[in-house]
């Protein structure tokens, strides 16, 4: 009898501790995330970048609806300023980021949230700042046409930039479950059709950026 009490006082114990240990994560990974959001908001509040990112995304859509193809040309042309102002509005997020520190700007390859990872296991991070620097040369890329596509082609390469800049920020901002979740929500489309949809020369540097093991 006094045997199984003491299987049940420590069975008690360790569910307790469990529960002490989830509480206790939970706490940290809200902070952390929280310090991150606050991050990345401090340089995003000066600009229109995610009213922008609305806009385009939005109006491709609308675009693509319409019946006649001149028509959907029409509409792709008035956006030609947004368009421009992204890019730009990109260019100055990474260039404002470059002055965070490099353990700040550390993100997880892990699926989860690690709360400060950056710290004890720098091997498993990568730098955020050098991943914007690619999106912002990804989007200058596709907004001034280099590769010569037809508009509505190159307005599909310009959604599938922004979607991924999508992910990688609320990638450093919560997670990259998150993050993969919030894109197959938000755009019903996964990550890996999203990076098979930009331009190969955005493809190219964010495949180096996720095995680059330099630090």
């Amino acid at each position: 009898m006094r045997r199984q009490e003491r299987k049940g006082t420590q069975a008690m114990d360790s569910a307790l501790t469990l529960l002490m240990v989830v509480v206790v994560w939970q706490a940290l990974r809200v902070r952390y995330q929280r310090g991150r959001i606050a991050l990345l908001g401090r340089h995003l509040g000066g600009l229109q970048l995610e009213r922008h990112m609305e806009t385009l995304t939005q109006g491709y859509t609308r675009a693509i609806r319409e019946e006649s193809e001149a028509r959907q040309l029409q509409v792709l042309e008035t956006f030609a300023p947004t368009e421009r102002a992204v890019a730009a509005q990109v260019r100055s997020l990474a260039d404002a980021m470059q002055k965070e520190s490099p353990q700040a700007a550390r993100m997880s390859t892990l699926s989860l949230c690690v709360p400060y990872i950056e710290r004890f296991l720098p091997a498993m991070t990568r730098d955020f700042r050098e991943l914007l620097h690619i999106h912002a040369a990804g989007l200058r890329h596709v907004v001034d046409n280099e590769a010569q596509w037809d508009a509505k082609k190159r307005a599909y390469h310009l959604s599938a930039e922004l979607y991924l800049l999508q992910h990688s920020c609320h990638w450093f901002c919560k997670s990259r479950a998150v993050a993969d979740a919030r894109l197959m929500l938000r755009h019903q489309v996964n990550h890996r059709k999203v990076l098979d949809s930009v331009s190969a020369a955005t493809r190219s540097a964010y495949l180096r950026w996720q095995g680059n093991e330099k630090r």
